[in-house]
């Protein structure tokens, strides 16, 4: 007979939450296939290549998937250090001299390590290393966690160095991320909001630097705070984002139909997929991706709430925050809610990287949902 270890946790979330993360990934070959034939085309190559890049992706992080799924997920606390140690290894990569062919420029940005032609993107991986790594300390602190020197600070210490590797990429989206990760975490684990609030009052004035110091950065955020008045480079892409989620109406144009994806709205099949699935799909498939994501964040949220083990807590929460927090905000920069960012939409988007982190988080997210391993955890 079946133990289950906690009445709360039955097993089916973690078969919901793999049903839900499948149904992104296929939802997302078919979009990234459709918005990015038209340049594959034109690059000279297949209409199919980055839709197949894509399902190299998906396969290699689904094998991740699996894998986390069968494994207890406690290996991740053992694992918290030497993930950070390796995550700032990868991002101080691109700042060292005489190491361009393993981290080559692309658009401007030393965001990438390539092997073999095979690209990564370190600071997607530092995401997850950074939720487990705060989840590890929060849990280890306990109720230190409310203490600013002993509590938020080494926080501060370690994920302070690690974003601004990423900011100075430069990708600041992605350095914001990390931090906001961190944050969350810390939240849970019950740090204080006044905590927050004054890191927060000694950091506005850094980050505001970052941007104004940036001219397209700047452009994008004035833009945002007044729109409509120009028609400049730095407007277009949001400009066009609102034409093709207009112009979907309900049911879409149909799929492979959309016309902002040829040469209207840049990154159409990345950056911009959710505005190429608004087209295509009208409300309804938009409807549809969103009661996903909501689905999925509700039942990883439903299994932090009811695993008994606090780190287990913290990470499944940390995890949770991998998916829903890009989701929010790429949904929120298509619809012109925030300045325009690259953030891709987790699990749809193009990029292989922040899909493997993606299965992998989800993974992590079923091991953590065994009634089996919460059996275990109860017993010892």
């Amino acid at each position: 007979m079946r133990t289950y270890g906690s009445p709360q946790i039955g097993g089916w979330e973690s078969r919901l939450l793999a049903i839900v993360a499948a149904t992104l990934v296929v939802f997302g070959l078919a979009a990234v296939y459709g918005a990015s034939s038209i340049v594959a085309v034109q690059n000279g190559d297949p209409g199919s290549t980055f839709a197949l890049r894509q399902l190299q992706g998906a396969v290699a992080g689904a094998v991740l998937a699996l894998v986390a799924a069968r494994t207890d997920y406690r290996v991740w606390r053992r694992l918290a250090w030497p993930m950070i140690a390796v995550t700032a290894a990868a991002l101080l990569v691109p700042y060292l001299p005489g190491l361009r062919g393993l981290a080559p420029e692309i658009n401007g940005t030393r965001r990438w390590l390539s092997f073999n032609g095979v690209m990564v993107q370190p600071s997607e991986f530092a995401k997850l290393a950074v939720v487990v790594w705060a989840a590890m300390l929060a849990a280890k602190k306990g109720e230190r966690v409310r203490e600013f020197r002993k509590g938020v600070l080494p926080f501060a210490v370690i994920v302070g160095p690690i974003a601004a590797l990423i900011l100075f990429q430069p990708h600041l989206s992605n350095a914001l991320l990390i931090v906001l990760l961190a944050g969350i975490v810390l939240f849970a684990a019950g740090a204080k909001i006044g905590h927050f609030l004054l890191l927060g009052f000694v950091a506005v004035p850094l980050l505001w630097r970052q941007i104004a110091g940036v001219q397209y950065r700047l452009a994008r955020v004035l833009t945002f705070l007044s729109p409509g008045e120009d028609v400049s480079e730095a407007s277009w892409q949001i400009q066009q984002s609102l034409t093709g989620m207009g112009a979907g109406r309900f049911i879409g144009v149909g799929f492979g139909e959309g016309q902002q994806k040829l040469g209207y709205l840049p990154y159409a099949y990345s950056d911009f997929i959710f505005s190429t699935i608004g087209e295509e799909w009208g409300f309804l498939g938009v409807g549809f991706i969103v009661l996903l994501f909501a689905l999925f964040v509700m039942v990883a949220f439903r299994i932090a709430r009811a695993t008994t083990d606090p780190f287990g807590r913290l990470l499944a929460v940390g995890l949770a925050s991998i998916v829903a927090l890009p989701a929010l905000l790429h949904m929120a920069v298509n619809l012109a809610l925030l300045p325009t960012t690259g953030v891709p939409l987790p699990f749809i988007s193009y990029g292989r990287s922040h899909l493997i982190v993606a299965l992998l988080a989800t993974g992590v997210l079923c091991s953590i949902a065994s009634p089996e391993s919460d059996a275990a955890r109860r017993a010892r």
